[in-house]
């Protein structure tokens, strides 16, 4: 086992740690004062969890002089706006952890057409907690391959949560969702999701795809522009979208990431709209896959 494999290890033992702790604590009544029963345990796991995570940052930063940003096709088409851009902050996602350095995500953005596409509903303090993914216009958006590529891994048997863009539904997220998902691993933080490798050392992942969308299997060859599968809202999300990142690496665990730059679009800043190709419809309730 390498020194990051058993560091991502120890990290998900605390997490299991802890949160046996914080269980215990409401649920039972441990013999022996609280502070030598859970207080101080809790405490030791709390350190260990941060200095596993700050080794796990550490050990996924860039090597070396930064490389030149690899040009590829956008993910989608029609008009999207960016968050959490590497226009605006690297690492965009405030973690190298799991390739993220370069990573970005987009939102499908179209322009009103006689009601006829949905507009992207907005956050809201209170309510409705949670909304349909079919009110979002991301949710079904194809993806399209960013280059002639192998793919090399693909899953989509995941569930598409309902949205998570209200405040309540967002500290659900923070404090309850992320936590579980962090013990469970990569693959359940980045829900359904394709790893392209486009050669020279280059992959390319796509994350959060909508589940039972996914047109192509691991061994498979793609074209530039091949559709291979649809945005959806599976993972650690709060809404549908699409979350890109190109990496040196297939395995997120231990890839570090590499930054990319979209023909004819470059890099859009956070809160940046942008178009690429021709708009493509979203695929309606009943198509593929399903909210849970």
């Amino acid at each position: 086992m390498s020194v990051r494999s058993a560091v991502e290890r120890a990290h998900r033992i605390s997490w299991v740690v802890l949160l046996a702790l914080v269980t215990a604590e409401f649920l039972t009544d441990p013999p022996g004062p609280g502070w030598t029963t859970t207080l101080l345990p809790a405490a030791v796991v709390s350190v260990l969890l941060l200095t596993t995570l700050a080794l796990q940052t550490r050990a996924a930063a860039p090597r070396g002089e930064p490389r030149d940003p690899v040009a590829v096709d956008p993910p989608v088409a029609g008009r999207w706006a960016a968050l959490n851009s590497p226009a605006d902050k690297a690492p965009s996602h405030g973690t190298h952890v799991y390739g993220q350095t370069y990573a970005i995500d987009i939102l499908a953005d179209p322009e009103p057409t006689d009601g006829e596409v949905p507009a992207r509903p907005p956050f809201r303090m209170l309510w409705p907690v949670f909304r349909r993914n079919r009110d979002f216009p991301a949710f079904g958006a194809p993806l399209l391959a960013v280059a002639d590529a192998t793919v090399v891994a693909a899953s989509d048997g995941q569930r598409d949560h309902l949205s998570r863009n209200s405040l309540p539904g967002l500290v659900y997220l923070m404090l309850v969702e992320a936590a579980v998902r962090s013990v469970l691993g990569v693959h359940r933080v980045f829900g359904n999701h394709v790893i392209l490798d486009l050669g020279d050392g280059t992959y390319a992942a796509y994350a959060h795809a909508q589940r039972g969308s996914l047109t192509v299997k691991a061994g498979d060859t793609v074209r530039a522009g091949q559709r291979i599968g649809r945005c959806g809202n599976s993972g650690n999300t709060t809404e549908p979208h699409l979350h890109f990142q190109l990496m040196d690496g297939p395995d997120l665990d231990t890839a570090r990431g590499v930054p990319f730059s979209w023909r004819g679009v470059g890099v859009p800043a956070g809160g940046e709209t942008f178009t690429a190709g021709e708009q493509v419809a979203p695929a309606r309730p009943g198509d593929v896959g399903g909210a849970g």
